[in-house]
């Protein structure tokens, strides 16, 4: 190429970068993020900051990102109607907190005897999970993505110990979501309180039991210092995924570009929530254990029955409320067996057999 011709190139490039960068420009956006948890929460808060943040970088500046953690903006219950309005852009939540709205967001963060995260994620992605979130959501002028899992819940903190299901009658629990109204079944007062209240709930005796996630986040919350019995796993919440919520106005009138890399964002703290949480939770555990002198135990073949048989009948009553709520069911239901069948057979089955030949099911 000639000189002079190169250079008339290289003089019509720049004058075209040059007249590019107000349209870049022009294209920003402001999105304010509401949380329902507090700021610098461990994992679930610190999940939430790593995704605005995330949002941000990916975008080189397009979207200028305002975070608020719960009570910043507006309280933590109070997102879904601050981004439903307009007033704020996008919640990170999760969306069984919304059951008063319909019960069929309850599937879209966890649901008794439900899908794990695994299947959750493949329900979501590739078996007409999303397509039944957006006309949820829609319903509410709402578009949420999933944004960040807990994997299987530990099934809660007592001050006594709990033998068979007769044992839960009496308690005030804090256990949001259906699987509180599975425990309302046996007898258990729920209330549903945001995760920065349940602490000096427990020390007034306002609540005397309460579940929160798993051993690193639960460890955070000193819930040891008034309960020492700490049982594993429970039916409510297999999954537990979170949701970036945002206003569907605001979300249809982004560009493709900005619309990428939310989504992006979203799918990419959605992995990095669970892998983190899933690595420190046995650091954790033992810390609660050996530091604290919690007491773990887990639930027995008699009380999983009657969570079984509860969690019919809460299904059956779910339901019978919401139209919305029946549609989401039944092919929630209908993936769960598909896709947890295969599962069950290839990797439940893989690690039975590996935690019973390495001892790793003796605790």
């Amino acid at each position: 190429m000639e000189r002079r011709k190169f250079l008339t190139g290289a003089a019509a490039g720049a004058t075209g970068m040059a007249l590019a960068a107000p349209a870049v420009a022009q294209e920003r956006v402001e999105l304010n993020i509401v949380s329902t948890w507090p700021r610098d929460f461990p994992g679930l808060g610190t999940s939430a900051q790593r995704l605005a943040a995330r949002i941000e970088t990916l975008s080189d500046g397009a979207i200028k990102v305002n975070y608020f953690a719960a009570g910043e903006r507006v309280k933590a219950f109070d997102s879904f109607d601050e981004v439903a309005s307009g007033n704020s852009q996008a919640y990170i939540a999760a969306d069984y907190y919304w059951v008063g709205k319909d019960p069929a967001f309850a599937y879209f963060t966890a649901v008794p005897f439900g899908m794990t995260v695994d299947e959750w994620n493949a329900w979501i992605l590739y078996s007409g999970g999303q397509e039944l979130w957006d006309k949820v959501s829609g319903e509410f002028g709402l578009k949420a993505w999933p944004c960040g899992a807990t994997g299987t819940q530990a099934g809660g903190w007592f001050a006594k110990e709990i033998n068979g299901p007769e044992d839960f009658k009496g308690l005030k629990m804090r256990i949001p979501g259906l699987g509180g109204t599975v425990m309302s079944k046996l007898g258990v007062s729920t209330i549903s309180l945001p995760g920065g209240q349940i602490y000096e709930n427990l020390v007034s005796g306002a609540i005397d039991a309460t579940e929160w996630v798993g051993p690193y986040n639960d460890y955070f919350m000193k819930f040891y210092e008034v309960t020492k019995y700490y049982y594993t796993s429970g039916m409510h919440e297999p999954n537990a995924n979170l949701a970036f919520g945002m206003n569907a106005s605001w979300w249809s009138g982004l560009s493709d570009h900005h619309k990428a890399v939310i989504e992006a964002a979203c799918k990419e703290e959605n992995n990095n929530m669970f892998s983190e949480i899933q690595a420190r939770n046995g650091e954790y555990l033992q810390k609660l254990i050996e530091e604290q002198g919690v007491q773990v135990a887990s639930y027995n073949e008699d009380i999983w029955d009657a969570f079984g048989e509860a969690a019919a009948e809460v299904f059956e009553e779910t339901r019978a409320k919401s139209a919305l709520a029946a549609e989401v069911d039944d092919a929630f239901q209908k993936a769960l067996r598909e896709i947890g069948q295969s599962m069950a057979l290839m990797q439940g089955q893989f690690t039975a057999q590996r935690n019973r030949v390495l001892g790793l099911d003796e605790g």
